[in-house]
């Protein structure tokens, strides 16, 4: 019986993957029960990009091939990080790979993984600080197993089919629809611009920011009844005093985001 074979395949920019993968190799060839193959992935920068970024001369290992990934039966893939995901020379590679997925030649999902891949790019939105917005499940298309229906709670989709020949259907177009609105709606209410200050926060804010401090006694036990004191006075304050109020200034940015999140 032959042994199974393990392809090793990996990115590394200036090494250190690599050195990596070279471990990940010697455990596969110490256990004895498999043959091991290393390849590397193919390179999408130029020689000028990669000698600007001062990226040493890349090992001397054969670079794979789409249809050289049917010979294995299992994969070790190593690559840096991206923005939280794979770097572009790995998705370039996949993404290459439509015809092995249309032919079952390494097992087939039906869409393609619509949900993953909204959740595997929220890495890049929150580099970026944006905030993702998920559609929900208002629309009610996305009840129905009577067909095939693209989209999910993570966004609107379709499913083209391996070919492409399947066009988007009237559900699906229906859950995209109410995506867009349910998204209109949320963009105005988090663009509105925060209602002026009332004269009395003002009034408020400058009379705590013109307020002398107190004195800071000299002895140690002092200022710990001094501290006593003072918050027993502001456990005591009335609604209308200073000490009560001074949660009426500006709201912090974290804040303000999250007062428009409850208004959502």
């Amino acid at each position: 019986m032959a042994r199974p074979k393990v392809f090793v395949i990996f990115y590394s920019t200036y090494g250190h993957v690599h050195t990596v993968a070279k471990s990940v190799q010697k455990g596969l060839e110490k256990s004895g029960n498999v043959d091991v193959e290393v390849y590397q992935f193919p390179e999408t920068l130029s020689d000028e990009i990669l000698g600007m970024m001062h990226a040493p001369p890349k090992p001397d290992i054969p670079v794979i091939t789409v249809d050289k990934l049917t010979e294995a039966d299992g994969f070790l893939f190593g690559f840096p990080t991206r923005f939280g995901s794979a770097p572009a020379q790995v998705k370039s590679f996949f993404d290459a790979t439509g015809g092995l997925w249309a032919s079952g030649a390494l097992f087939a999902s039906q869409h393609g993984g619509q949900e993953t891949t909204a959740m595997t790019f929220l890495p890049n939105l929150a580099h970026h600080g944006m905030i993702y917005v998920p559609a929900g499940f208002r629309n009610q298309n996305l009840f129905d197993n009577s067909e095939v229906i693209g989209g999910s709670a993570w966004g609107a989709g379709t499913v083209a089919g391996g070919d492409g020949s399947r066009i988007p259907t009237e559900k699906e177009l229906s859950i995209a629809e109410t995506q867009g609105e349910d998204f209109a709606k949320f963009a105005v209410k988090f663009a509105a611009p925060l209602p002026e200050p009332t004269a009395a926060a003002v009034a408020t804010k400058a009379a705590t920011a013109t307020k002398v401090p107190a004195p800071v006694p000299a002895a140690s036990t002092a200022v710990s009844s001094t501290a006593t004191e003072t918050r027993k006075a502001q456990t005591a304050a009335p609604a209308g005093s200073n000490l009560a109020n001074t949660d009426s200034k500006k709201p912090s940015i974290f804040r303000r985001f999250i007062n428009k999140l409850k208004a959502c």
